[in-house]
């Protein structure tokens, strides 16, 4: 479904991207964890067509999504939602509007495009009376629900979330993981997050990958997760400044 090949990409002299290599099968819920600096959001950028790789492959859904000048080609990566950190709401736009922009932009009719924000919404646990709200007048939780709405609603084959759970509170996390959980096996999409958040990846994975120095340096299941002896990782996910891993001047 996801499958990334020998990928790189340099900022001046910073290799952010080494050579990295992941393969994402469909329907798998896969979640990138790693320290801050190494490559997740450049991942992410090249995935979605923002920023052009230097080298390597992108395959989504076995077809490339850059040419051979590794440009990107839009319609080979059409179908995929997409969970901002924040939200990324449009301020100026009401629910609806933001839950359908894509529709709205391709000039289907606004009221077919209402109904169906409608139906998303109640699909993330609100109902019709935020239609018409702006997302200022919403808690940082229903801003997340609705970012999760549209994110869905072109029922998509692939979803990227980008720290889903950033700015949370620990019980409203946990509503949105679930949330996650319950909408992708219901579109039977293929997920891909990054995350510091380790409970959310502990909920929401059925892979888990780390990212250290550029490329893939472990991954397993949640299972695995506990019970490995890779100091990377039991650095990582105990929070501890002394291990293999250095702290980045972020």
């Amino acid at each position: 479904m996801i499958e990334i090949q020998n990928l790189n990409k340099r900022f001046h002299d910073n290799n952010v991207l080494n050579d990295l290599c992941i393969n994402i099968k469909k329907g798998e819920s896969a979640v990138i964890i790693g320290q801050s600096g190494t490559g997740k959001s450049v991942m992410l950028k090249c995935l979605l067509g923002l920023i052009n790789p230097d080298s390597g492959s992108i395959k989504i859904n076995n077809k490339e999504i850059f040419d051979k000048n590794l440009k990107y080609i839009k319609k080979n990566n059409s179908n995929v939602g997409m969970l901002f950190q924040g939200g990324a709401l449009f301020d100026s736009l009401p629910i609806w509007k933001n839950i359908s922009f894509t529709d709205l932009q391709k000039k289907i009719s606004e009221k077919t495009c209402r109904i169906k924000s409608e139906q998303t919404l109640e699909k993330v646990g609100l109902g019709s009376e935020v239609l018409d709200l702006f997302p200022s007048e919403l808690s940082g939780g229903m801003q997340k629900r609705v970012a999760l709405a549209r994110a869905i609603f072109p029922e998509p084959d692939i979803i990227f979330f980008d720290e889903p759970t950033t700015g949370l509170d620990p019980i409203t996390a946990d509503v949105i993981n679930n949330l996650i959980i319950e909408r992708v096996k219901e579109l039977g999409a293929t997920a891909l997050t990054i995350t510091h958040d380790m409970a959310s990846a502990r909920t929401i994975a059925s892979k888990i990958y780390m990212l250290h120095a550029g490329n893939i340096i472990w991954d397993g299941n949640v299972n695995e997760l506990e019970t490995t002896d890779n100091k990377f990782i039991l650095q990582f996910i105990k929070g501890e400044s002394i291990g293999p891993i250095e702290l980045q001047n972020n």
